[in-house]
């Protein structure tokens, strides 16, 4: 497959998308808000320009994100077996992240904010100057003269809100603040949206908050937390495993903390997500480890841990806070 040189302002991804009818949206597995509200606001602006439009993800949608509109909207299946005009690939820095087999022959359209993207497009927009994926989708809807409808001004806050950290991330612009500006002014209600996000969890997710909470270990002169997670944790609090949004993020509540390296081990496999705050970039560990994300939200996954991989990832955090 040709990739075209990177785009730096989606023109080529607009006239591919005006000049089809059938798409295919999709973003990484285990979907996030960014990932949904990109991929719910990009559909809706497709529709109402005639074209025909299908959103396949690998995994269901989390019941946090339940309440967005449109949600029941998307698939969930592990091979693609149609042909489309064009697979629109949203904030996926590598193919393989979509879970998604059989996109390999299809035009491709790649949109991403993540550093270190493969450029694995047919046509490549790549912008890592954007808060989230989010942004660029604003941009698009605009090019591609939709509308922008409280549903959708909705699913665009949800992105944004969430990949920002609740607007706490470094990666945030003038330009942030006036898509929310738009959002608000669409329609959207902010108060209600995050009160879905943040404050809609289950008695599970409270008891499996304490636990992790009450294990936590600090590292590197308190500047690093600790958190581990384990199957049996989730079973004894009644947690589903994709009610735990921005858990990770509790202990950089506290003034000494700098990052959060927190561990979910299941069925073999290391999940570990990383937070940080102002510039210790934790990405690069995770790019370390195969993984990839943003300066400040990263993760990767280890199959077949030992204690010393665990203890390498601290190691390295405290590395990248001690260069500082």
């Amino acid at each position: 497959m040709t990739t075209e040189t990177p785009q730096t302002d989606g023109s080529r991804i607009r006239d591919a998308l005006l000049t089809g009818s059938r798409f295919l949206l999709t973003s990484h597995a285990r979907p996030d808000g960014d990932s949904l509200g990109s991929q719910l606001c990009l559909a809706a602006a497709l529709r109402q320009l005639g074209k025909q439009v299908r959103i396949v993800n690998a995994d269901p949608v989390p019941e946090s994100y339940a309440f967005l509109p449109d949600a029941p909207t998307i698939e969930v299946a592990e091979v693609v077996k149609d042909t489309f005009d064009a697979v629109v690939v949203l904030e996926c820095s590598s193919l393989d992240r979509t879970g998604v087999r059989g996109l390999e022959s299809q035009t491709l359209l790649n949109i991403d904010h993540h550093a270190g993207n493969a450029m694995y497009g047919s046509i490549n927009w790549h912008d890592v100057s954007a808060c989230a994926c989010a942004e660029l989708v604003s941009d698009l809807v605009d090019a591609l003269g939709a509308e922008l409808t409280p549903a959708m001004a909705t699913h665009l806050y949800v992105a944004i809100l969430t990949d920002t950290g609740s607007f706490r991330h470094a990666n945030i612009t003038d330009r942030t603040f006036e898509i929310c500006r738009r959002i608000a002014a669409t329609g959207a209600n902010p108060a209600m949206i995050a009160a879905e996000v943040y404050n809609n969890g289950s008695i599970g997710r409270l008891r499996v908050t304490g636990m992790l909470l009450g294990q936590m270990r600090l590292e590197h002169d308190n500047q690093i937390a600790v958190l581990t997670l384990t199957d049996g944790m989730l079973a004894e609090a009644g947690c589903a495993s994709d009610d735990l949004e921005g858990i990770v993020n509790l202990p950089l509540a506290a003034r000494d903390v700098q990052a959060v390296v927190f561990l979910k081990e299941s069925e073999g496999a290391l999940r570990v997500s990383l937070r940080s705050k102002d510039a210790v970039d934790i990405r690069q560990v995770a790019v370390s480890y195969g993984g990839g994300g943003h300066r400040n939200a990263s993760g990767f996954t280890v199959d077949h841990p030992t204690t010393a991989t665990r203890q390498d990832v601290i190691d390295r955090v405290a590395g990248v806070i001690s260069r500082l």
